[in-house]
């Protein structure tokens, strides 16, 4: 079974994307690493056109791809997992959703998610995808967030490619990542950083740069930490790197 279409992991991921500082109670220290999924759109997206487009890509429950549409008229939100869409697509329709945090063994405490009321849910629409194979009818976007998916990817080349025709000429891309290349996700051999090639190491960072920059320019780089809660005694905490991408007016 997907991981990701799991009970524990649905719940972890409504509390990381839409829980409080009270919900979450962080360890002394980490409160700065709360709302991950609200900062990677507003330390990370700049100025966008009345009209524009959104894609929440690898959008997992949701808080980012309403966040974008505080900006956007209309945002898309895809994921490769059903549970993660049907949570999503809940609480496009009626704004909350309930499920169980998890505090000790089988002990859990209900919680709620709740969409800020100040946005617009009509802008937003959820769908069950392939970041590697998307629909052919998506069109092209004036943001295409990428968060916290490119190292969960069988071949993550194969979706950068697909970018240029996602984003307008000036558009812009986010992508962001802590980089945990792990071999049960994506083969070695297909990692975009974390290896050594003709005896130089190679960061992620050069892979994207290597896989992106005859359509895209890179804009700025800068960290975004961030954490998870498993459960009441265990968290995750970690740090990814954000780097942010202009589609050149030029690109073929």
């Amino acid at each position: 079974m997907n991981i990701y279409e799991s009970e524990k992991l649905l719940g972890e991921y409504l509390l990381f994307h839409y829980g409080g500082a009270v919900e979450i109670a962080p360890p002394q220290g980490a409160e700065r690493a709360l709302d991950y999924a609200v900062r990677c759109v507003r330390e990370c997206v700049g100025p966008v056109p009345g009209t524009a487009r959104g894609l929440d890509l690898g959008c997992a429950v949701g808080r980012s791809t309403f966040e974008l549409a505080r900006r956007c008229e209309e945002v898309i939100g895809i994921d490769y997992s059903r549970r993660f869409i049907e949570a999503a697509a809940v609480l496009q329709r009626e704004g909350v959703h309930d499920y169980q945090r998890l505090d000790e063994g089988r002990l859990t405490t209900p919680l709620r998610a709740v969409v800020p009321p100040e946005i617009d849910r009509s802008r937003v629409s959820f769908e069950v995808g392939d970041a590697m194979a998307l629909r052919g009818d998506l069109g092209a976007f004036d943001v295409v967030l990428m968060a916290n998916l490119i190292d969960r990817l069988r071949d993550p080349r194969r979706c950068l490619a697909a970018l240029p025709a996602l984003v307008k000429p000036g558009g812009q891309l986010i992508v962001t990542s802590p980089y945990t290349w792990l071999e049960e996700f994506t083969p070695h051999e297909r990692w975009l950083g974390g290896y050594q090639r003709d005896g130089m190491r190679v960061a992620t960072l050069a892979g994207l740069r290597e896989a992106l920059e005859r359509s895209f320019t890179l804009t700025e780089v800068r960290d975004l930490p961030f954490l998870i809660r498993e459960h009441a005694r265990k968290f995750q905490w970690s740090l990814a790197q954000a780097s942010l991408w202009r589609r050149n007016d030029d690109a073929d």
